[in-house]
């Protein structure tokens, strides 16, 4: 029986995000920041909040320290995850990113702390079967390529959907066994320049053409300032940015991941989800951090509404 609509996978974060610089940090210089917050981060954790949030039943799968993972637990716990299935490590402290955002840039410095347990546990999860009981896996991690081919049959075994971001892992993206598993997803969700660095083109069409020719039926690729673009089933779809005043760019592609999965999940058209995605990353940028700013289910149906999609 699935009891669960998605499982997010991947890395769990505590987010430091240092913003309002009156000049972009240089080495060897000293830039103040005007604000400071702290919140969860890493993929697994804002996609999995942004589901919650639309009302998709969602738990995650991955691992804190004990230094302060109780705080993250908590958090997710009071966003409406489901936290069961995480795991806390005896040794490494709790992952930390120390985001540097403005209003259209990011850049970060990254401890992967208690995110080392994470290949093991959802090696784990698929031998024991926990997997039949989710409808959907998303992964947002770079998995081993050395083992991903079977690791992927075993889950689509059980019932189970996948769907990827790999975010900026360049090795990964780079490596030429990266596409063959492009085949064995139901959506694969780069943003532009992972895209480009995966196939070695420049330009969208080039882009989703060499995506498509390695096996890929369903691409949503996130064009930032430009907005996004879908290879559907040979389809390309296409939806321009929503305007809106952003303050911080941290975790939006997570969100959009967010958006377009919980429509998908009921069944809306393609261009339904793509919209969804589309509005749940730029309105994610309106607040600092990856999950304050996600927009509320009744503002994301009226967005819908007024685009017709």
């Amino acid at each position: 029986m699935k009891t669960l609509d998605v499982i997010v996978g991947g890395d769990l974060f505590v987010d430091l995000i240092l913003s309002g610089f009156d000049t972009w940090p240089q080495p060897g210089t000293e830039a103040v920041a005007a604000e400071f917050h702290r919140d969860v981060g890493g993929g697994a954790a804002i996609s999995s909040c942004g589901l919650a949030k639309l009302g998709s039943r969602t738990a995650v799968l991955g691992a804190v320290g004990q230094d302060n993972g109780d705080w993250l637990v908590d958090r997710l716990k009071k966003l409406g995850v489901i936290t069961s299935q995480v795991r806390f490590d005896p040794v490494e402290p709790t992952a930390v990113t120390v985001a540097i955002s403005t209003p259209a840039e990011r850049s970060f410095l990254t401890y992967r702390g208690s995110n080392r347990l994470f290949p093991a546990m959802l090696a784990d999860a698929v031998s024991s079967g926990q997997l039949a009981h989710t409808r959907h896996l998303h992964l947002t991690c770079a998995p081993d390529l050395d083992t991903s081919v079977e690791l992927f049959a075993a889950i689509r075994a059980q019932g189970c959907s996948i769907s990827l971001d790999v975010g900026w892992h360049e090795d990964w993206l780079s490596h030429p066994r990266a596409l063959a598993l492009l085949p064995m997803l139901d959506i694969f969700f780069p943003n532009e320049s992972e895209a480009r660095r995966m196939t070695g083109e420049t330009g969208v069409e080039k882009i989703l053409h060499k995506l498509a020719s390695a096996g890929a039926r369903r691409v949503a690729l996130k064009l930032g300032l430009d907005g996004a673009v879908l290879l559907w089933d040979g389809d390309i779809l296409r939806v321009k940015p929503y305007p809106v005043k952003s303050v911080d760019t941290t975790g939006a592609g997570d969100c959009f991941n967010a958006g377009f999965l919980h429509f998908w999940l009921r069944g809306a058209s393609p261009l339904t989800c793509l919209n969804a995605g589309n509005f749940c990353g730029a309105a994610s940028t309106e607040a600092y951090g990856g999950v304050n700013g996600f927009p509320a289910p009744e503002r994301v149906k009226l967005e819908l509404s007024n685009s017709n999609a």
